[in-house]
């Protein structure tokens, strides 16, 4: 994926699985899958199904659905790893402008 060009690669290329990925828990509506580039040795992607800018634009039964799985993944981390941390980016901040949640734990690789 490090010749991927576009804007969106949660649906460009995540979703609609055009690369392998492992997938860590998944619903209707969200994905949750092991970083294709981890930052920390334990790094989980969790990300709505279909297009949401940002964590400013989430609303309603997907805000449900996307912080319970969020929740479940976190504690799954951090029961296994004594330790997580849960972070999402804005604006400059967020390199794709699809919404999408970092469930980490471990020290930082870059």
């Amino acid at each position: 994926m490090s010749d991927y060009s576009g804007d969106d690669i949660y649906c460009d290329v995540i979703i609609p699985r055009r690369v392998e990925i492992d997938v860590f828990a998944e619903t209707a509506n969200v994905l949750a899958f092991h970083h294709t580039r981890p930052f920390w040795p334990t790094h989980i992607v969790v990300t709505p199904k279909h297009h949401i800018t940002s964590l400013l634009e989430l609303e309603g039964l997907l805000a449900a659905e996307l912080f319970e799985l969020v929740k479940q993944v976190a504690r799954m981390v951090s029961d296994r790893e004594g330790s997580a941390q849960v972070l999402t980016n804005l604006g400059a901040d967020q390199e794709s402008k699809h919404l999408h949640i970092h469930v980490a734990s471990g020290e930082k690789f870059r």
